[in-house]
């Protein structure tokens, strides 16, 4: 688990072929890799890796045909500069959202502009997605945990501080690039449970909440 607020970023040193798969070299001395051990999550642009070693300032991770064909790690090239977020612990500062580093898609910068001291982004998401796109809600693009201001069917518009584009790799990006999306948790699990009750008036076969019991609870209201 994550929270969306990348630590630094890093880059990719070295890409090798490995059957279907690939096997990611990162450079990331400012990621604090001392106290990290083999087997450790380390979010990759907002994807979930696990650490196969970690050695000077270097940490190796294992990208699965799967992760490739679904993120925008298949794209990578050695030199990327890539956001880094080690998983939280119990000590660890809630800053941005709950964050599972298990993209849901990838979508696309549309559009970003100057407004005042930030700038206005708008990112376009796959199909199937839109419907967890909220105003306020939260959602991550690229491993940061970002705020929705607006919401037009697919797209959506964020403010980005400078500073949020000098520390990680979004200030590089321009439109039409690609982006790993996730979105929120919580708007999966009321989605499920909304799902589930409307499967019959006493809860569905697994047991899911009705649309009644949800609407009490105070979801569904608007």
């Amino acid at each position: 688990m994550f929270t969306g607020i990348v630590e630094t970023c890093g880059r990719v040193a070295a890409i090798e072929h490995s059957g279907d798969g690939r096997i990611l070299r990162i450079d990331a001395p400012d990621l604090g890799l001392a106290e990290c051990r083999i087997g450790d999550s380390i979010a990759v642009d907002g994807a979930c890796l696990t650490a196969t070693g970690i050695e000077d300032g270097q940490f190796r991770a294992d990208v699965s045909d799967e992760t490739l064909r679904c993120t925008t790690l298949g794209g990578l090239r050695s030199g990327a500069r890539v956001n880094l977020e080690r998983a939280v612990t119990p000590s660890t500062p809630l800053g941005g959202h709950l964050v599972t580093g298990h993209v849901d898609g990838v979508g696309e910068v549309v559009e970003r502009a100057p407004a005042g001291g930030s700038e206005r982004w708008r990112f376009r998401v796959p199909e199937g997605l839109a419907r967890y796109v909220a105003v306020k809600g939260s959602i991550a693009v690229a491993g940061i945990s970002l705020t929705i201001n607006a919401v037009c069917g697919r797209e959506f518009e964020v403010n980005l501080i400078p500073h949020t584009l000098a520390a990680t790799n979004l200030g590089e990006r321009r439109a039409g690039d690609p982006v790993n999306i996730e979105v929120d948790l919580v708007a999966r699990y009321v989605e499920r449970l909304l799902s589930a009750g409307a499967d019959g008036a006493s809860g569905g076969e697994d047991g899911g909440l009705t649309l009644e019991q949800l609407r009490q609870a105070g979801f569904g209201n608007g």
